[in-house]
């Protein structure tokens, strides 16, 4: 019996967008976009970067580390990197102060 092994990474773009469609956008870029260039270039396809949606993000713990941290993430490395593709910016009001903070616009 052949002991051949496939990982995620040998997989083709078009097989990798078909699984990650069925995840969350948000999931998708801030889990995969920084991990390696094949699943950066997958993640930063249009399909989850046209709209973001950050709505999850719980509003009642905006000062929680956890939060910061993720929203960090999310403003600083994230969306500079796909803002030429985001169509909808989905956020809560209170993330709008830092939102504005984190980059040049």
């Amino acid at each position: 019996m052949n002991d051949s092994t496939v990982g995620i990474l040998d997989l083709s773009d078009e097989i990798l967008l078909t699984i990650l469609k069925n995840l969350n956008n948000f999931d998708v870029l801030y889990s995969i976009v920084g991990v390696n260039k094949k699943l950066d270039n997958v993640a930063c396809d249009i399909n989850f970067t046209r709209n973001v949606d950050l709505i999850m993000l719980p509003s009642n713990k905006a000062n929680d580390w956890k939060t910061s941290v993720i929203l960090d993430r999310v403003f600083m490395r994230i969306l500079p990197r796909i803002h030429d593709n985001v169509e909808c910016l989905t956020i809560q009001g209170c993330f709008l102060q830092r939102l504005l903070l984190a980059g040049n616009y």
